[in-house]
């Protein structure tokens, strides 16, 4: 029996409205009366996942929560930390210099400071829209060398950025764990940090084999949870990418593609 589901959030457990569908929230309500634990796992922060943890009640000290895609793994209502991969100033610094150099913004998360970045644009007040976060301008090449950075983020328009994307060197992929979340976000984590390792820990925490763990995504940022899992689930709207990835492909994020996979893998089985 699947004794813990890890669900993305943007492209997976929201629609295209940014809303969980009723009939999705019934199937994790009855899920978790089972005795399942659910956790949402997102490259967000944990500010722009409360408004669906409320949503879902996992908000007790028994539910988890994966933020920044598995760089932090926490209780969600004391915070406690499970497991913790960060990055520092220093790399911050060099991730800006590359990007200043390929011509495509930058921001990052700091753990003091929030979303900060060198210069406001479009996909950064994106960001701040979609978590409810404030912005801080920051010269990067003034931070701290030792300041805990969670993730660092090249944002630009897709094509700019899949451009920068082409021109990065491949010692860059042996330093971090870079992953692309959606057309216009690519990502850079602690090497150690991606949503699989997070999962994997929060499994082990709570002693569930991988067996019998469901992952369910949509894009580059959810590849490692689905190598990961028993069952990994792609989303009818995922990228080709992510489906030859998948043990079983779902309906879409609008089509209550994650209520379908849970009735199907956890309430009628």
């Amino acid at each position: 029996m699947y004794k813990l589901v890890a669900l993305d959030m943007d492209g997976t457990l929201l629609n295209s409205q940014g809303l969980i569908s009723t009939r999705t929230k019934q199937a994790i309500a009855k899920a978790r009366a089972m005795g399942v634990t659910v956790v949402l796992a997102s490259g967000r922060p944990l500010e722009g996942m409360t408004k669906s943890l409320h949503e879902l009640n996992l908000t007790s000290n028994d539910d988890y929560v994966l933020c920044y895609n598995g760089s932090l793994v926490q209780r969600v209502e004391s915070q406690t930390v499970i497991r913790s991969q960060l990055l520092k100033g220093t790399d911050a610094k060099n991730i800006a210099s590359l990007s200043y150099d390929f011509g495509v913004h930058v921001h990052a998360f700091s753990r003091r400071q929030g979303l900060i970045t060198p210069e406001n644009n479009h996909y950064t007040n994106h960001e701040a829209k979609i978590n409810g976060l404030e912005i801080t301008e920051v010269d990067f090449a003034e931070l701290e060398s030792d300041e805990e950075i969670l993730k660092v983020m090249m944002i630009d328009e897709p094509e700019r950025l899949s451009a920068a994307i082409s021109r990065l060197p491949a010692s860059l992929y042996e330093q971090y764990t870079i992953v692309q979340s959606a057309p216009f976000f690519l990502e850079f984590m602690n090497k150690n940090s991606n949503k699989g390792m997070g999962v994997s820990a929060l499994a082990e925490h709570l002693n569930i084999d991988a067996s019998n763990v469901i992952c369910m995504g949509d894009a580059g940022n959810d590849h490692h949870m689905l190598e990961y899992a028993g069952l990994s689930v792609a989303m009818g709207n995922a990228t080709d990418e992510t489906k030859a990835l998948a043990n079983y492909i779902t309906d879409s994020n609008d089509n209550d593609g994650v209520a379908k996979v849970i009735e199907k893998f956890i309430l009628n089985a």
